[in-house]
């Protein structure tokens, strides 16, 4: 059986659909799955084995230009890609007007996805064959998990869904020999998620006598002067180089343990099994937060990042440890 899965983003939806895979996998042996995702997030999908084809979609940007000509180009291209191959079942996982009207419209086979009161956008079940209820008060994993046991004809398990994917970073970390290391994903998208600066450089000074090393990612430029300033004068924090994808995907999973503020970054080190201690001030962790192993939650007693001190995160790592 071979299935097309659509759910082009963001990072920690994309994350939170593995499990579904590794469920459906164990169900039906012979499964095989073609997935569209946004081209930021195209390494994602192939880490996990039952993964045979990334096709990247580019609806974010397109949207921008829509009618430019380079991207009807790039449309005209992905459709040709889309309709290469007659699907048993697609699966739209995305439950948006976008995703439904773009991409799951266009695939050739039996189509599949969330009803109109499970949908975020209710109208997006109009483009699909089968719809199915899957209650919204779960986790965002759980819903998608619901979701493919309902599509495909299996029960869903009562496990806790496995991602399926930190064995593709095993034979890496094998190879490599290096010191204990903590992360600390400092960055984020929305300015009131971000914890300050002083608190960081407090929890650093705090850690120096532990001996561990700490390494700082970051993607934009804005993020590498923030990551800059928090190492500086501190001999024991390396400052990584700009990394792709899959490279950060191998600092996390060679961590010993991460320290995060609510970032996909934090949902990719769920998805590698690694402990983690995630930040939340504004965001309510209840139904998007970590999943998985080894996940820990500090949450702000007034919604603000302010009021979750270096000590408390200190604490709590000295639990992990």
């Amino acid at each position: 059986m071979h299935v097309l899965i659509v759910k082009t983003s963001s990072m920690g939806d994309v994350l939170h659909t593995l499990p579904a895979l590794t469920d459906a996998m164990q169900a039906l042996p012979d499964i095989r799955f073609d997935w569209v995702v946004e081209e930021n997030f195209t390494q994602i999908p192939g880490w996990h084995p039952a993964v045979d084809r990334v096709l990247p979609v580019a609806i974010r940007r397109w949207r921008k230009h829509w009618f430019g000509s380079q991207q009807r180009e790039e449309r005209v291209a992905f459709k040709r890609e889309l309709q290469s191959r007659q699907y048993d079942l697609i699966i739209d996982a995305q439950g948006l007007i976008k995703s439904a009207a773009l991409v799951t419209r266009l695939a050739r086979g039996t189509k599949h996805g969330l009803d109109s009161r499970s949908a975020r956008e209710p109208f997006a079940s109009w483009w699909y064959d089968q719809r199915h209820e899957v209650s919204k008060q779960q986790h965002a994993v759980e819903r998608t998990r619901e979701l493919f046991a309902k599509s495909l004809g299996y029960e869903k398990p009562t496990t806790q869904g496995d991602y399926a994917i930190a064995a593709h970073f095993l034979t890496t970390l094998q190879e490599k020999q290096s010191q204990p290391y903590l992360v600390f994903l400092h960055a984020t998208t929305r300015d009131n998620k971000h914890w300050p600066e002083t608190h960081w450089r407090e929890l650093i000074s705090l850690l120096q006598p532990s001996g561990l090393e700490l390494r700082l990612p970051w993607g934009a430029e804005h993020e590498h002067q923030r990551a800059q300033r928090l190492a500086e004068g501190f001999s024991h924090v390396t400052v990584l180089p700009r990394l792709s994808l899959e490279q950060v995907a191998q600092q996390l999973a060679g961590a010993c343990a991460v320290v995060s503020v609510d970032t996909g970054l934090s949902h990719l080190t769920a998805a590698l099994d690694r402990p983690n201690i995630t930040l939340f001030g504004p965001t309510d962790p209840g139904l998007i937060g970590g999943y998985g192993k080894n996940q820990n939650e500090l949450i702000s007693q007034d919604g603000t990042m302010q009021t979750i001190t270096a000590s408390q995160v200190e604490e709590k790592l000295q639990e992990i440890f």
